[in-house]
This record gives C-alpha cells, sequence and structure tokens, in this order.
C-alpha cells in the first residue's frame, strides 16, 4: 500500500471512531484479498472498504468498486466470518477524493451480501 493509501485508510479509521464504532481490525488478509477496515457498530459487524481517488482519468471512487471487488468483499467477509456465529453485518464504503476528512463519503450498507 502506498502512503496515501494508507493515509486515507488512517482518516477513516479515525472517523469510524468518533462515529461511535470500535475499529476491529485493518487490512485483515486472506486468500480472496483484504479488507480494509473491521468495525463494530453496536450489534453489527461491518466490512468497511476505503477508496482514495484523486482524479477522474480512470473513473472516480465509487466506479473502482466493481462487481468483482464486491465479490471478493463477501468472500473475504465469509471466511472472517466462519466460526464466528450468526452475526448481522454490513459493507461500508468510505470514499476520498482527497485526504480531508470532511471530504470523505461515507456510504453505509453500500451493497448486500
Amino acid at each position: 500500500m502506498n502512503g496515501a493509501g494508507k493515509r486515507a485508510e488512517d482518516l477513516c479509521a479515525e472517523l469510524m471512531r468518533r462515529a461511535g464504532l470500535e475499529v476491529l481490525a485493518r487490512n485483515w488478509r486472506c486468500r480472496h484479498g483484504e479488507i480494509d477496515l473491521i468495525a463494530r457498530d453496536g450489534g453489527t459487524l461491518v466490512f468497511a472498504e476505503v477508496r482514495l481517488r484523486r482524479g477522474a482519468r480512470f473513473g472516480g471512487a465509487a466506479e473502482s468498486i466493481t462487481r468483482a471487488k464486491r465479490a471478493r468483499l463477501v468472500a473475504a467477509a465469509r471466511l472472517y466470518l466462519a466460526g464466528r456465529g450468526e452475526v448481522e453485518c454490513r459493507f461500508d464504503v468510505l470514499l476520498l477524493d482527497a485526504l480531508d476528512g470532511a471530504r470523505v463519503q461515507w456510504l453505509r450498507d453500500a451493497f448486500g451480501a
């Protein structure tokens, strides 16, 4: 991960903490890929993808969450949940076009599993 990507994740993790979520894991890796942030929001487990895109040349941050990317995130989340029993969960996406906390677009429950 490059320096800007790490700073974007740091910024988003702090934003989640200030919103009352407990960040449980960062950059959780498995054979399906990586989950940027895993947090607890009350009784809900939150799998969060952080996307920083400073320009629209290759599409914006939202466009970078493709069907294939969503499928990898869901598969990784299923592995994370294995053996943890039945848990309510959701997938959030945090979009940034700059390293500025005031400009983070936080899409809660952005897609289903």
